[in-house]
């Protein structure tokens, strides 16, 4: 019986080349965005993991309260005691310390005298770590790099390619970051700059400096301290569930309330706003979707309204020689199973080839970042992952089986003493 309606389907265009259009521009346009809202929502939250968040990350509870002024008055201290505490007790997640400042970069003339200043947001990084997790691969330095080259001693520094610009550096400049210390003295310290980056995120592209980790720690008098710790799962995935684990054992056993220099574990979804921003996608999503299958049903339905009229003689006949009208409704219901099945494969194979382009190729949103307060990268790509292959199919055979069921209803409407004046006509 299968084989009867797919031979009627794939023979009789008038009735299914307009339904299995109407399906596959739908699948189509819910694969591609269901791809780039997966790019958008893997790229807000890896950027922000890697560049500022973390998957977790530890601070004092005093530094929390004020992180946007970057206090590093109330910085981590005793670093090294915590971080082996950290491996140890959660060795499943790698532990990085950073430390986060911002200051006047002084770059001297040939007297000596200031020839341009202009204020840096500076972070502190082991740029000579090496390994997988190693921070200049995270933070992609070496893609990053237009000019110049990496660090190799621990005073020489890199600079984002719109301050370098704007500040006139050359490859070998003399740089003075001019700032405070960790108890509040001044700081002044000189740095080499050997290298120019573009991150293709704004906020790091505006002013940003990346120094050695030890370095800052020399200029900034924090010995054996930092910032921040950063924590990033070495599977490269967000367990909201064993993140909240983690940090409700670290603050259990180092987080005291009454203690404001104490440690304090945060999520990733608890930092710039992702705790919120994170369910609206998925909620504008599960919306998206609600919207193809209503109006796809509805344009359906309309089809299949036409198509009965078309089909009024042919319907009419079977009920005629005595088909019963359940099973005639139900062959109708399987022929539009079969039309959602061929237009949701089709439209799969277009929407998976636009979101494979969309990933490779990605959108430049840069003109929509300049007042960004999150950290997102100024190209973003769609992602393919194997919910892709199938999420269409939902909307496409949902659509078209309820779209018949409603047009078929009028199988049930007609009466036997019309028939034969039907086919006279």
């Amino acid at each position: 019986m299968i084989r009867f309606i797919l031979k009627g389907v794939l023979r009789d265009r008038s009735r299914s080349l307009i339904p299995v259009l109407i399906v596959a521009i739908g699948v189509t346009l819910t694969v591609l965005i269901y791809g780039w809202m997966n790019g958008v929502v893997d790229n807000l939250m890896r950027t922000n993991a890697y560049y500022n968040t973390g998957h977790l990350k530890v601070a004092t509870r005093a530094y929390w309260t004020e992180a946007e002024q970057l206090p590093n008055d109330l910085a981590l201290t005793g670093m090294d005691r915590l971080l082996t505490f950290l491996h140890k007790n959660y060795p499943d997640v790698e532990w990085k310390p950073r430390i986060r400042f911002g200051g006047l970069l002084d770059i001297p003339g040939p007297n000596d005298e200031t020839r341009e200043q202009g204020p840096t947001a500076g972070i502190a990084l082991d740029l000579f770590e090496s390994g997988k997790w190693a921070e200049r691969r995270l933070f992609k330095l070496q893609e990053s790099l237009v000019k110049g080259r990496l660090p190799r001693t621990q005073n020489e520094v890199l600079l984002s390619n719109q301050m370098a610009r704007s500040m006139n550096i050359d490859m070998g400049d003399e740089a003075t970051l001019i700032g405070s210390t960790m108890y509040g003295g001044m700081a002044m310290y000189n740095f080499k700059v050997v290298g120019v980056l573009t991150f293709g995120v704004q906020l790091l592209d505006r002013g940003s400096m990346i120094a050695h980790l030890n370095a800052v720690q020399r200029a900034l008098n924090m010995d054996n301290a930092c910032s921040e710790i950063y924590g990033i799962f070495k599977n490269d995935i967000y367990s909201a569930e064993r993140a909240a684990d983690i940090k409700q054992d670290f603050n259990r056993q180092k987080s005291k309330p009454d203690d404001a220099f104490s440690p304090q574990m945060k999520l990733l979804t608890d930092q710039q706003g992702l705790g919120e921003l994170l369910p609206v996608y998925r909620s504008a999503w599960l919306v998206l979707l609600l919207i193809f299958v209503a109006a796809m049903s509805i344009v359906l339905w309309n089809a299949g309204l036409m198509a009965g009229i078309r089909r009024y003689g042919e319907i009419g006949v079977r009920l005629a020689m005595g088909e019963d009208k359940g099973h005639l409704y139900r062959m109708m219901i399987a022929e539009s199973v079969i039309i959602g099945l061929i237009g949701s494969v089709l439209g799969t194979a277009i929407g998976l080839a636009g979101t494979y382009y969309l990933q490779s190729v990605g959108v430049d949103i840069s003109g929509f970042m300049e007042d960004a307060s999150m950290f997102i990268m100024d190209r973003v790509r769609a992602r393919v992952t194997p919910t892709s292959y199938v999420i269409g199919f939902i909307p496409g055979l949902l659509a078209t089986i309820l779209g018949t069921s409603i047009s078929g209803i009028g199988i049930y409407k007609r009466q036997t003493s019309q028939l034969f004046k039907e086919l006279e006509t």
